[in-house]
């Protein structure tokens, strides 16, 4: 019965529409995530403006993602992320140590913010796992892994880690004896790259409560604990890897010490350029759940980008996907399970999913590999394009299901299928927000492991018909996801042609799929067979690994097929180098004897569906050229119509203007300059730059600067001022439709060369930190972030009639302006005017 006596409660009104403003109407996960974008001090300044902005500016997820957003290098954590961020403010002691007891509001609930402190509090001790679906096998031998489960499906392997010193020595206590102050990786959280030592590590696991703790996750332990890499070896299984052709500073990151907490852990994903992996857990328990290629888990969210197939994949945390999504699925639609003990081994096939939720703390290594099982898979997920990169995760749903049987429907001849027109793919399973009871979420998630089943095969056969046959590796934007730089993988791919010589049939196969290498040879073919030059033998059918154009290099001869930048910039690219060879032999330049003769040079290209060549030696604008709509201008350079004033021009023309879209010459696929020279012998300077001797060295500055004093000898085209004026009025009247235009003509002394060159490198600079990241790791990326200060806003300022700064050189290696390629070194004579 009620007791009368008690006061009566009123129901406290909701302070969202006082507190919030305009931000009431947001749902509670967005407003966090808005928040999420905003520094420190503005976070802290909006706590107080209301007690619910109090409330969500406090919350310890928020200042996690914050301090590890500013944190770059070695971490210490100070109890609660807050506190850890006020240091790293550099704020006075007296203010970071000064902590009140958090304020207290009534009237305010959240089931986002209760679902993730619950997240966050959780323990896993009565969470009730099986054994799980996966095959656990004992002594497998080599001949039964390969048959019955590389490449096919994961196993859980016991034996293979018995002898390891790992198995007694890599305990949490006994690491931090060894290794407590040594700085290891942990998982990327942010843009820099955060490190911890692991006394200050084992101190977050005692005192955190993250809903998705930090973990270690180093693939260079192996260089900050060496003793580290004694305590294990690779199983017999698993040794074969063609990655190990390459040397240890070319080769991507491959081994990963991994170590975390409970409720840690690897959300969904599938390892990287659809490698496979193994995983050996040394303390502790992980729970793992699987998904065969193809079949997207439920609550996960694909994007692959159309431009360079870069594959970006939204999921909820591993601990959130178990709690929230895995109960809604029916039981055809669950994922295999496991749960790995210490000492055992899992194996995960090529293109997987998988998803590691850790039970306790655990202590485990882990390897990728490439074999002979999913080396196809890999050079397929390294070639041109994004449609299959999207099919080889997604399956059939990379297409909309209304499109799905039209786009089944693929041209016999290129196996190709036809294109879609959307910039980026957006595959995607049901999350939870997206329906309201349960039941449809099940039927969705049903519904796409009907199509999957059905119609989707991980066979490479398959999925190459999902390749844009129109795309080629030397033209088409390179993807950041892939493990390797494209020029990476062709001298992976050629160290495996020499290395490998019982295996070339398989190497062959990928080298077509990854690089188009039979469209090439067939090139090579008709060039080699058109100047009664031999063909190359087996040892010469792939291209070099250097350069940016496919060049072979044969007995005598090296063939360069110019294709880099597209069409137009291709033929500027063999007009200048032809006027170079022309202007060495007028003057009798002492370079003529150290640059290669050109031997032949001219134009493949497909006319009726048969290749035709046409010769040419720079002078006159030959046939193919003058027909092709592509070039708007058919050259300007006098004498050599597409030499270097020519290509100067074009190049000003296109500095900072929009890339080239599929429709532009360098979607050409169908005219190819090439040039033909004799063969060097002896080695590129990369191949000996570690083994000279500083007095090999000098010598090689000596000899280098004697030879650019011979460069700057030589006679170059004029330029003439009203040259540029008509080249600057065509581009004005191309930037008219409202394009931004921040360099402008105006009367200048300095000579017409130097405006072409500084107008050029101004243009240049408006994208030069997106280019400086496309080369990679030699530019750190915090140069690259601070480059613009170090770059003049007028570049004429850097040029006198009377002298040149220094500074113009480090300028040319920042905006290479003539790049040929190939193997021969060629310096174009105007390169530096000065």
């Amino acid at each position: 019965m009620e007791n009368s006596n008690q006061p009566h409660r009123f129901p406290l009104k909701d302070p969202r529409a006082d507190t919030l403003g305009n931000f009431k109407s947001l749902p509670d996960e967005l407003i966090c995530t808005i928040f999420d974008f905003l520094t420190p001090r503005d976070v802290a300044r909006l706590a107080c403006v209301s007690s619910v902005m109090y409330i969500f500016c406090n919350e310890e997820p928020l200042w996690m993602s914050l301090c590890l957003k500013k944190a770059n290098g070695p971490l210490q954590y100070k109890g609660s992320w807050k506190k850890t961020t006020l240091y790293l403010e550099n704020l006075p002691n007296e203010y970071v140590e000064y902590c009140r007891k958090p304020l207290q509001f009534d009237g305010f609930s959240s089931l986002f913010l209760y679902r993730r402190l619950y997240r966050c509090h959780t323990t896993l001790d009565g969470f009730c796992f099986d054994d799980g679906n996966v095959e656990r096998r004992n002594d497998l031998s080599a001949e039964q892994f390969h048959h019955e489960f590389d490449g096919n499906k994961p196993v859980l392997l016991t034996g293979l880690a018995d002898t390891w010193p790992a198995r007694d020595t890599w305990t949490i206590d006994k690491l931090q004896l060894k290794y407590g102050d040594t700085e290891f990786r942990i998982s990327q959280r942010g843009p820099g790259k955060v490190s911890i030592k692991f006394k200050d590590y084992v101190s977050y696991m005692k005192q955190q409560h993250d809903e998705d703790p930090l973990y270690i996750f180093d693939d260079k332990f192996g260089e900050a604990a060496p003793g580290l890499l004694k305590d294990y070896s690779v199983p017999q299984l698993f040794r074969e890897d063609f990655f190990d052709v390459l040397d240890r500073d070319s080769r991507p990151p491959f081994r990963w010490l991994i170590i975390g907490p409970e409720r840690s852990g690897a959300s969904w994903h599938v390892d990287p350029t659809l490698t496979s992996a193994w995983n050996t857990l040394l303390c502790g328990r992980k729970r793992w759940a699987l998904y065969p290629p193809g079949r997207v888990p439920l609550g996960v969210t694909v994007h692959v980008n159309e431009e360079d197939g870069d594959v970006n994949i939204d999921t909820p945390s591993s601990l959130q996907w178990w709690l929230d999504f895995y109960p809604l699925l029916a039981d055809e639609d669950k994922p295999i399970e496991c749960t790995q003990l210490p000492g055992e081994t899992i194996f995960v096939p090529s293109g997987w999913w998988h998803c590691i939720l850790n039970l306790e703390t655990t202590v485990a290594v882990t390897q990728n590999f490439v074999n002979s099982k999913n080396f196809e898979f890999v050079c397929l997920d390294m070639a041109p394009g994004y449609r299959h990169k999207g099919v080889c995760r997604a399956g059939l749903l990379a297409f909309d299901e209304d499109n799905i049987e039209k786009n089944m429907c693929f041209d016999n001849e290129n196996l190709s299928y036809s294109d879609l027109s959307r910039k980026e793919k957006r595959l995607r399973i049901l999350r939870s927000e997206d329906s309201e009871n349960h039941k449809g979420i099940a039927n969705g998630a049903s519904k796409s492991y009907n199509l999957w089943e059905q119609d989707f095969s991980y066979d490479i056969n398959f999925l190459a018909m999902f390749l844009d046959r129109e795309k080629d590796h030397y033209t088409s934007p390179w993807s950041s996801g892939n493990c390797i730089g494209p020029r990476e993988m062709r001298e992976w791919l050629s160290k495996l042609w020499v290395g490998k010589p019982g295996m070339r049939e398989l190497i062959w196969k990928g080298a077509c799929i990854a690089l188009n290498a039979d469209k090439w040879l067939e090139c090579l073919g008709k060039i080699c067979s058109f100047h009664n030059l031999p063909f190359p033998n087996e040892d010469e059918k792939l291209p070099v690994g250097t350069g940016s154009n496919p060049v072979y290099v044969m007995d005598e001869y090296v063939v360069k097929i110019i294709v880099e930048g597209g069409l137009e910039s291709s033929i500027y690219g063999l007009g200048t180098e032809l006027e170079f060879y022309s202007t060495l032999c007028e003057v009798n330049s002492p370079l003529k004897n150290l640059i290669p003769n050109a031997l032949a040079t001219g134009i493949l290209h497909l006319e009726n569906g048969s290749f035709k060549i046409e010769s040419w030696d720079g002078k006159e604008v030959p046939d193919v050229i003058d027909k092709c709509h592509f070039i708007s201008e058919k050259g300007t350079g006098g004498i050599f119509p597409f030499g270097i004033r020519s290509k100067k021009l074009f190049e000003y023309r296109n500095a900072g203007s929009p890339e080239h879209g599929p429709d532009s010459s360098a979607g050409s696929t169908s005219i190819w300059p090439y040039l033909i020279t004799k063969r060097c012998r002896g080695k590129i300077f990369a191949e000996l730059r570690d083994a000279l001797s500083w007095e090999d060295v000098l010598n090689l500055a000596s000899f280098l600067g004697e030879q650019l004093r011979n460069l700057h000898t030589l006679p170059y085209p004029s330029f003439g001022n009203s040259i540029v004026s008509d080249v600057e009025k065509k581009r004005e009247l191309s930037f008219a439709n409202g394009m931004d235009v921040d360099f402008f003509f105006y009367e200048s002394d300095i000579p017409a060369e130097w405006e072409i060159f500084a107008r050029t490198l101004s243009r240049k600079k408006k994208d030069v930190s997106s280019r400086l990241n496309k080369w990679g790791d030699p530019i750190p990326k915090m140069l690259i972030d601070k480059v613009d200060g170090y770059l003049p806003d007028d570049f004429r300022k850097l040029v006198s009639v009377y002298e040149v700064s220094p500074t113009i050189f480090f300028l040319f290696l920042l905006f290479p302006l003539n790049l040929t390629g190939g193997t021969s070194c060629t310096i174009e004579p105007n390169a530096i005017f000065c």
